[in-house]
Order: structure tokens, then C-alpha cells, then sequence
């Protein structure tokens, strides 16, 4: 497609629409939406987190099921795209190891990673081809994986996805932080991480892309986010409501009706904060109510079956299958702007010509 923005440049990949469509849980972000973003120049990430529920030999344990169905998903997107495109796996999953081994193996573009801080990661990957792009939410998390990374394996971050207070699902903050969300603004942050980013090209003459994410909703963000030095963007909410997206149709619904109230922020079982959509599961969640289960799953190693009121897992792919009575719908701050589906062509379109013009 035509576009007058500058290419992502990330070593040796180059992403010409300058886009990063946000790995979105549990198969919110799959075959479908991913290579129809990478078909369009952008580049189109799978979420790995969850994906067992749905696979179809249930003769094989949770963390099996997820890791083959996350090396199914990979296979279909390259059936359906050629460019590249990327996973997102969350450093708290407990099967975190094998969803990265599976990736490289499956020789994915880009491994984007957060959740906790990825310092471990460059000792998973051999496959150099494989870009690996942590996910923070603080330029301290900046300073610490820069220093890291060097020290114990000679080597930088090839990109960084920093995401803001406005973004969806959990939240890399803390609830006191979210009061003052002023002084935790993505331009802030970004200031700031572009300093220390700099340093440390300098000293390692390498680039370091910094791509912002949390909050960007149109082409005018897009275009303050590059007048503030990012090179790129990351964008979830606004990819749902598009035609390829993999959620069910109520899922899609959800963020149509939403209106500016109903965004939330809640405490999750992992205890971290989370912006979902308000709907009658959450509020009574937030009633005290308990929704009794059995952890099929032991999949996040931050969160304690015992003392949680619901499973976080199985209410999200309860959302995701548009069972939205026992389904937490996770969304960006922005997605009661959201006002109807398109395809993911037109979405492209439309952000990329308004953000040239912005920035012209």
C-alpha cells in the first residue's frame, strides 16, 4: 500500500508501515489479524498467552497444547503472508521457555516480550535472525536490561516497545502510580528513555529503536509520537474492531458499546492492575463474588489459585470465544472512540494518511 511514512528500521528488518499491531490475549491477535497487518506493510504480532484451551489433542498436557498450538498459529500466518511478523510472550507465563524455544525454532521475526523484564532472553535465543524487543514501562526497566543484556551477553536490545499508562490489559504500573498518571505519561517516559537509549547506542554504535505504545489511537498520535522521537508506534484497541481480528463477534460488540464510563481499571488475580470494559461479570467481580474453579492451567507464575477470586485464563478465553457473561473484556483507554468495524486495509489507510498529513 502506498505510504508516506518513514520505514521501521529494526537491523535488518524493515517494517514500512510503521505499525506494530499489539499482541493481544487469548487469540484476540492470531493468524488472521496478524498476517492481514503484515499483508498491509505493518507488522502483525500473535499473542502466545493461552492458546492450549483451543487445541485440539486434549491428550496432552496444558503446556504441550499451548506450545504446539502457538507452532500451528506461527505455520498458518506464514501461509497467509509472506512479510514478516512477530509473538508476544509474557515473561510471568510459566511456560515461558518453551513458547520462545518455539518461536525460534519456528523462525517468527521478532520476539516481543514483557510482563516482568525479559533478562534471560538472550541466552534462549541462537537464531540471530530472531529480533528481540523488550516491553517497558519505565526508563529505569530501560537502564536495567541495557546494563544487563551487555554485561552477561554482549549484546542490546534490537528494539523497545515502551508502553504508556493509557494502554490495555494488565498494566506495567502500580495502582498509586495510575493516580498521577501525569507523571508516568508515555511523552514523558519517552524523553527519558530516549536518553538512556542514546547513550548506550553511542557507546555500542548500534541503533535502538524506541516504539511507543499505550494510548495511540489515530494518525495524530502517530505523528506526536514520531515529532517526540519515536520511531515507531504499537497499537491494540484499534486493531479488535477490524474484520480479521480472531475474537468472536459479541467480543468486537463489547468495544463498540463501550462507552467512556465503563473503561476501568480493575486488580486482576495477578495482582496487577488491568483496564478492562465493565460488563455484569466484572461488576461482580468487584462485588466480592466468586467465580469457583479448578487452575486447569498453572500458567502465570505470579498468580495463586488459592486466594483469587476467578481465573483469570478461563475468563479470557471465555471473552474470546464471546462468552461475555463469564468473560473479561481487556481494552485500551481509548476504546469508547471506537465506532465501527473495518477491514484491517482501510484501518491502515486511514491512520497512515491522517499521520502523514499531521506531520507535514
Amino acid at each position: 500500500m502506498s505510504n508516506k511514512l518513514p520505514s521501521l528500521i529494526i537491523g535488518d528488518l524493515e517494517i514500512k508501515v510503521p505499525i506494530i499491531q499489539g499482541g493481544m490475549g487469548v487469540r484476540v491477535s492470531a493468524s488472521s489479524l496478524a498476517s492481514a497487518v503484515s499483508n498491509e506493510g505493518a507488522f502483525g504480532v500473535i499473542a502466545s498467552v493461552g492458546l492450549g484451551e483451543e487445541y485440539s489433542d486434549k491428550t496432552l498436557s496444558y503446556k504441550k497444547r499451548s506450545e504446539m498450538a502457538l507452532r500451528e498459529i506461527i505455520r498458518e500466518t506464514k501461509r497467509l503472508t509472506k512479510n514478516p511478523f512477530g509473538v508476544n510472550i509474557m515473561c510471568a507465563l510459566t511456560n515461558y521457555d518453551d513458547l520462545v524455544k518455539a518461536a525460534e525454532e519456528e523462525d517468527a521475526a521478532a520476539i516481543i516480550s514483557g510482563a516482568g523484564l525479559p533478562l534471560k532472553l538472550p541466552s534462549m535465543v541462537k537464531n540471530n535472525r530472531v529480533k528481540l524487543i523488550p516491553i517497558i514501562s519505565s526508563p529505569r526497566a530501560a537502564e536495567i536490561i541495557c546494563k544487563s543484556w551487555l554485561g552477561k551477553y554482549g549484546r542490546l536490545p534490537d528494539a523497545f516497545v515502551l508502553e504508556g499508562p493509557l494502554a490495555g490489559g494488565h498494566l506495567g504500573f502500580s495502582f498509586k502510580e495510575l493516580e498521577n498518571m501525569e507523571d508516568v505519561s508515555l511523552e514523558n517516559m519517552l524523553r527519558d528513555v530516549l536518553v538512556i537509549v542514546s547513550k548506550y547506542e553511542k557507546s555500542s554504535n548500534v541503533k535502538i529503536p524506541l516504539i511507543a505504545a499505550g494510548g495511540v489511537f489515530d494518525g495524530k498520535d502517530i505523528a506526536r509520537m514520531f515529532k517526540l522521537g519515536s520511531s515507531g508506534v504499537q497499537m491494540g484497541t484499534r486493531f479488535v474492531c477490524t474484520n480479521e481480528c480472531d475474537a468472536a463477534p459479541e467480543f468486537k460488540k463489547a468495544f463498540l458499546d463501550a462507552k467512556e464510563e465503563d473503561v476501568i481499571i480493575i486488580k486482576s488475580p495477578v495482582q496487577l492492575p488491568g483496564r478492562v470494559v465493565k460488563n455484569k461479570f466484572v461488576a461482580d467481580i468487584l462485588d466480592g463474588k466468586k467465580e469457583p474453579f479448578i487452575c486447569k492451567y498453572k500458567c502465570l507464575a505470579t498468580c495463586n489459585p488459592d486466594n483469587v477470586d476467578y481465573c483469570i485464563a478461563q475468563a479470557l478465553v471465555n471473552a474470546y470465544r464471546g462468552n461475555l457473561g463469564k468473560g473479561l473484556v481487556m481494552c485500551g483507554s481509548n476504546v469508547f472512540r471506537v465506532d465501527k468495524i473495518v477491514s484491517v486495509k482501510e484501518l491502515i489507510k486511514e491512520l497512515t494518511e491522517e499521520a502523514a498529513k499531521e506531520m507535514e
